[in-house]
């Protein structure tokens, strides 16, 4: 990143000689010749005229890497090592001759190559309409007037307004600033946010340097701006460096085990078809035969078709997910969301109704009071920065009591921050007293009170008044209220701004008392997730007493609770215990629930947080799913994986399910595939060194595994047994290879068996042999599908429609595919009833043989 701010100006000098090239240096002119240059005002855009600078300069996106296109799907689908070797072999076959046997692979490998294409494709479009149902939005200055449009809208001579939680959706320059600080670490690794305000810099000023200028990709950390825009899209500084700062997203759990699968596979396979190109050798068989069946044999036993089918998979579930009103914004993190087993939350709109009200507005002694109502409505109404329940609440409950503040002129605004956590609004009354007014956390309000007012006095906050407020304060929170403290401190007329230092030798006038009760139905959601060995954590800004009440009255054990003041005193390897028995987590700032998030990860939880607020940002990017609501602030939203369409645990419930239904459905394709193709493969392997001839042809492995993966295509909709999301699932590579090295060679034992029948009992001819041992190695394939699918005896779990209806179709076929005439070109032969009534015999002890495996299987581990 130094590297990058050193030779900015060099980056700039490459520039194409465009509007951007006129305004490289915008930061060090003056505003009027910015202006000039973009014909705009500081008043903003008319419709028209955005529309125009749109059509002109394109829309504000990046692209950094083309996504879902129909050729870099297809690329994805024939850039399989083996499927090239395969189309390969192929041409060389043809070159020597034999043409029938190079063309039928052809067909087979384009067959399979459309098919995945074709599933991959139409998934890829459904989540890309999915996305898009979350958007980005940015408040802009349009025909004079505040409007809310998507940030790619954003245009050159825009203006748009700031506040805290914004995303910054362009380049631009400070016009006018109050307490504005962004946080730009994305872009200059700077660890906290800088304050930002109108001037000029130096041309050779960094990026840190330039205090007048924001940034695409940036966000308000807190205060209020306008910013007028000077670059959009490519043009901006995320733009030109954009391959160096968007970052592969961290490897989710389940990607890293598909990895060491596929490893384990590669080995495999390469360790056979050296063996078997070896053997055929010095045994004098056909070259290209013995090298097309040894390719098709590695095709045989890999799950070629499990990215389309994990796609698929993805897919289903993120549409699943989305009729729950879960939006999916990373497809990769639905395994994860199943696998999460500790969910941090703050409690308002989760485990409470979300709708606020303000319960009372009281002086010192406790009573009702207009007066005190009458501030909070002047500090709620005039406050610019982030939209919030309390001041609506505020406002809301002023007017049903018919407070009139129109005398009152704005002054100034000091925005509210997560460090003061207050608000202040300087506002002059008709008989030009200027009062600052200020309303906050009680332990940020009181220690900036010198004084109290009872009733028209007003006299020092001594130690015996102190305890009195703090007791109420006390009493009030373990009722379940929110508290919030309000004073005022009359002040001169100036020049400057007024800033936080202001805020002291203040006069406590009175208490804002809020109600947020807990929901009524959000106990059953907890007992729900609880079955489902998921904890719940509340972690909130809120005081401590108040997040034991509305535990306490959902039932939620409170173990331990730990204060933000509390975790300050901890090193991090000491928060690693706390923060695995302790259930509450309060009055805690943004980089404090970071901390958490990384302290319950190191101890092997998958770990999901749900917020909404810009003080959520850093925990949303730290946990493993960060889940935000339609109606978080654009940087909660943009740092979530998943976006509720409302905020309510009980569509993470089902999202979880979701999670796991998709990670159960997933692996059941790897178990089918690998339990039978393994076996089946290694079988034809060792029976080409006794036979010969080939066990089966190139062509007719491959038309073997084309037929068997139709099934495996619908398995996404397939049924889940309830043990199956029960509890988080886990990839487990040790698992998954002692599966296929006991079911596959249960598997083998039939394959000889079969061998045996073919070659000794019905004196199969080579023809014969390769029809009733493809017949055999697909019913195999297709039936154990129905097995392997569930841990449970197989009918005692229903499959899911598609599947069955797509695995007996495909049975009746296997059947019926040697008297088909125009398969004739894989040399297949009719069979004799007897021969083929023995094979289906075969198979139905093989399914009951398996199923007895399996059971076997899963009671050894569920004693482990």
């Amino acid at each position: 990143m130094k590297h990058f701010l050193m030779n900015r100006k060099k980056m700039i000098s490459q520039q194409p000689s465009t509007f951007a090239e006129m305004t490289a240096n915008y930061w060090s002119i003056s505003l009027d010749q910015v202006l000039k240059e973009l014909n705009a005002s500081v008043e903003g855009l008319q419709a028209n005229d955005a529309s125009a600078r749109l059509s002109k300069y394109g829309l504000n996106t990046i692209r950094v890497k083309q996504q879902n296109s129909i050729g870099r799907i297809m690329l994805n689908q024939i850039k399989s090592p083996l499927v090239l070797i395969l189309i390969f072999a192929a041409i060389i076959s043809g070159i020597v001759g034999e043409w029938v046997d190079a063309l039928i692979v052809l067909v087979v490998v384009a067959g399979s190559t459309i098919l995945g294409f074709s599933q991959e494709y139409s998934a890829s479009v459904a989540i890309d309409k999915l996305r898009k149902q979350v958007t980005i939005k940015s408040n802009i200055l349009r025909d004079g007037k505040s409007t809310i449009l998507p940030s790619e809208n954003v245009v050159p001579g825009d203006v748009v307004l700031l506040s805290a939680g914004s995303l910054i959706p362009a380049d631009g320059i400070v016009l006018e600033a109050n307490d504005f600080f962004v946080n730009q670490a994305v872009l200059t690794g700077e660890t906290f946010p800088v304050e930002k305000k109108p001037g000029i810099v130096s041309e050779n000023a960094s990026l840190a340097e330039r205090t007048n200028c924001v940034f695409m990709g940036t966000n308000v950390r807190s205060g209020i701006a306008r910013v007028f825009i000077v670059q959009t899209g490519k043009e901006t500084i995320f733009g030109q460096v954009a391959e160096r700062l968007v970052s592969t997203p961290p490897e989710t759990e389940f990607e890293h085990g598909l990895h060491e699968f596929g490893t384990l596979l590669t080995q495999i396979m390469m360790v056979m078809v050296i063996s078997i190109l070896a053997l055929n050798f010095f045994m004098n068989k056909p070259f290209f035969d013995s090298l097309l069946f040894a390719l098709a044999l590695a095709v045989g036993i890999s799950p070629e078709l499990l990215p389309a089918i994990t796609s698929i998979t993805l897919s289903h579930g993120a549409k699943k997910m989305n009729e729950h009103g879960v939006i999916v914004r990373r497809l990769n993190a639905i395994e994860d969301f199943g696998n999460m087993d500790v969910l941090c939350t703050d409690k308002t709109g989760t485990l409470t109704e979300g709708v606020v009200h303000l319960d009372n507005a009281l002086d010192i002694f406790g009573n009702s009071s207009k007066d005190v109502l009458r501030y909070a409505m002047i500090n709620a109404h005039f406050q610019t920065g982030l939209d919030n329940p309390l001041d609506e609440a505020i406002q809301q409950a002023a007017q049903d009591a018919g407070i009139d503040i129109q005398d009152e002129q704005k002054i100034s605004e000091i925005p509210y921050d997560f460090v003061r956590k207050s608000l202040s609004i300087v506002a002059e009354n008709k008989q030009r007293q200027r009062f600052l007014i200020t309303k906050g956390a009680m332990d940020r309000i009181l220690p900036a009170c010198e004084s109290v007012q009872f009733g028209s006095d007003t006299i020092p906050l001594d130690a015996a008044t102190r305890d009195s407020i703090e007791k109420k304060f006390g009493d009030w929170s373990e009722e379940g209220f929110r508290v919030l403290g309000l004073a005022i401190k009359e002040v001169e007329k100036q020049t400057d701004s007024y800033t936080y230092k202001d805020e002291h030798a203040m006069t406590l006038i009175g208490f804002l008392l809020f109600l947020d009760p807990p929901k009524t139905d959000v106990e059953q959601t907890i007992e729900e997730l609880k079955k489902r060995n998921v904890q719940i954590k509340i972690i909130t800004g809120d005081n401590a007493k108040v997040a034991k009440h509305v535990a306490n009255h959902l039932h939620i054990p409170v173990q331990n609770i730990i204060t933000g003041s509390d975790l300050n005193k901890q090193n991090d390897q000491v928060l690693w215990h706390l923060a695995e028995s302790a259930t509450i987590f309060a009055e805690m700032d943004p980089n404090q629930k970071e901390r958490i998030i990384h302290a319950l990860r190191k101890t092997g939880h998958v770990v999901g947080y749900m917020g909404d607020g810009i003080n959520d940002a850093p925990a949303l990017r730290s946990a493993d799913i960060g889940i935000s609501v339609d109606t978080a602030v654009d940087v909660a939203k943009d740092a979530a994986d998943f976006v509720l369409l409302r905020k309510d645990l009980s569509i993470l419930q089902k999202g979880i399910d979701e999670g796991r239904k998709t990670y159960a459905n997933t692996l059941k394709y790897i178990l089918t595939t690998i339990s039978a193709n393994f076996g089946n493969m290694i079988s034809m392997a060792g029976i080409s060194v006794y036979l010969p001839f080939l066990p089966l042809l190139a062509s007719q492995i491959l038309l073997n595994n084309f037929l068997s993966d139709f099934p495996g295509l619908t398995i996404a909709s397939d049924n889940v047994d309830y043990e199956m999301i029960e509890k988080p699932n886990h990839w487990n590579t040790r698992f998954i290879r002692n599966y296929m090295i006991l079911f596959g060679l249960t598997s083998s034992i039939f394959d000889f068996l079969t061998f045996g029948v073919l070659l000794f009992f019905f004196h199969a001819q080579p023809d014969e042999f390769r029809t009733g041992w493809f017949i055999e190695s697909l019913l195999t394939e297709l039936v154990i599908a129905l097995v392997v699918r569930t841990r449970r005896p197989f009918f005692h779990s229903r499959p899911g429609n598609l599947l069955l209806a797509s695995s007996l179709f495909f049975i009746g076929l296997t059947l019926v595919i040697p008297y088909i005439p125009f398969l004739k070109i894989f040399r297949f032969v009719p069979l004799p009833i007897p021969l083929l009534m023995a094979l289906i015999g075969l198979t139905m002890v093989y399914v009951l043989a398996t199923e007895s495996v399996k059971k076997l299987f899963f009671t050894k581990i569920a004693k482990q």
